[in-house]
């Protein structure tokens, strides 16, 4: 515990004025997370390289973030490994305010199952969820003259011809596949899986007739079906999405009306974090999320606005989980 004490004045007046300066700096000190509260930059980590989606969202509500919190709000980008690797570095993080994860459901929700040997981290100990900034839909999009023109028609095609469509994601064991797989479950049909790299490979062969199917991101995919290039079969959530209003939902599809599939993007911090500034974080993402500027840039990139905030999100993580080893078990999912 430091020793404070008075700096010595002529006048009463400033005596008390520099006594209650120094009993200020003394507490501030003394107290957990001090140095969060004086205002110094919060590290954001993005477990992806920069330039994709989950980094375009970070960066479109980081700014405000600092703004309302009075600090600097930086992200770095730690990449690699499906997200795995800055997830890790966040998890082992110091827990004081001033290392958040930028995340996503890939590396705390799915990799954990698919590829267990490989995470370092458990998703429901090593962190504290702070709270999520928005959610955005998946699209099934095919062909461009594939035999069905809706999502019961391909349905109805794909029961008639078992095994002879396939469908592309960005690998094995993505939140990608794992929806896709979702959708076969659901809907009874069967259908081959062809895992690449990354989900603009996939759009492109979808475009050139290479592919007959894919599960993609809405804000990737809709530029080629706006145009034509590929045809939207349905989005994963449970409504259209605003910004693709003639893109109808699965759920619309009697075989699949109740499936609903949302991309979550949240922030949490390393386990240990005191409770005050975990709560201080939260209400700063909700009041961030509710800046009109915000809201407007992100729904130009298909993510709507929906803050759960601590107990709820942490809720919403452990029921997503339970829906992921479901599917994940049932599919027999392992990592390459």
């Amino acid at each position: 515990m430091p020793t404070c004490t008075a700096p010595a004045s002529s006048s009463a007046p400033a005596r008390r004025a520099l006594l209650g300066a120094a009993l200020a700096g003394c507490l501030a000190a003394a107290l957990p997370g001090a140095a969060f509260a004086q205002g110094k930059p919060i590290t954001l980590i993005v477990p992806f390289a920069a330039g994709g989606g989950v980094d375009a969202t970070a960066r479109l509500v980081n700014t405000k973030l600092g703004e309302v919190l009075g600090q600097p709000v930086l992200i770095e980008n730690v990449a690699g490994a499906a997200g795995t690797i800055g997830t890790q570095k966040a998890a082992r993080s110091a827990p004081d305010g001033l290392t958040l994860l930028f995340a996503v459901a890939s590396p705390l929700n799915v990799a954990p199952l698919v590829n267990p040997s490989a995470v370092r981290y458990d998703t429901f100990k090593d962190f504290t969820p702070i709270a999520t900034v928005g959610v955005s839909p998946f699209v099934l999009v095919g062909r461009a003259n594939l035999p069905a023109a809706d999502a019961a028609g391909l349905i109805e095609y794909a029961r008639a011809h078992p095994g002879t469509l396939n469908f592309g994601t960005d690998g094995v064991g993505t939140s990608l596949h794992v929806t896709a797989e979702l959708i076969k479950q659901r809907a009874g049909i069967d259908i081959v899986h062809v895992p690449y790299k990354s989900g603009p490979q996939v759009l492109t062969d979808v475009a050139g007739g290479q592919l007959d199917l894919a599960v993609l991101p809405l804000s990737l995919a809709l530029p080629f079906i706006q145009d034509g290039k590929v045809r939207g079969l349905g989005v994963t959530s449970k409504a259209r999405a605003a910004i693709a209003p003639k893109v109808p939902a699965l759920a619309e599809t009697p075989a699949l009306k109740d499936l609903e599939v949302d991309s979550w993007l949240g922030i949490l911090a390393p386990a240990g974090v005191p409770a005050p500034q975990a709560a201080k974080l939260a209400q700063a993402v909700e009041t961030t999320m509710k800046d009109p500027d915000v809201v407007r840039r992100l729904a130009e990139i298909a993510v709507r606005p929906l803050v759960l905030a601590g107990p709820a999100f942490g809720d919403y993580l452990a029921k997503e989980r339970r829906t992921v080893q479901d599917v994940v078990t049932k599919a027999n999912i392992k990592a390459e």
